[in-house]
């Protein structure tokens, strides 16, 4: 299913962000993107297009990738 209207801006800035997010507090973890998707209970494919900010996580995804990396999901989603 396609979205109607394109995304705004300020929501690509954020899928972005999160991305990083993602991305750096595995690498902090020392985790491969492998090792995360298995601790998490995901495909690996998901947690790159995550990281690439290509697809936004569901809240389900976001709290398995949240305790994977020993996180809470606010702060895996708060702003800089």
């Amino acid at each position: 299913m396609s979205r109607r209207t394109p995304l705004p801006a300020w929501v690509l800035t954020r899928r972005s962000a999160l991305g990083h997010r993602i991305a750096a507090l595995r690498g902090a973890a020392g985790m491969s993107r492998d090792q995360l998707a298995e601790l998490a209970g995901l495909e690996r494919r998901s947690i790159q297009r995550y990281e690439g900010a290509v697809r936004d996580p569901r809240y389900s995804d976001l709290l398995l990738i949240s305790r994977a990396l020993n996180v809470t999901v606010a702060q895996l989603t708060e702003e800089e």
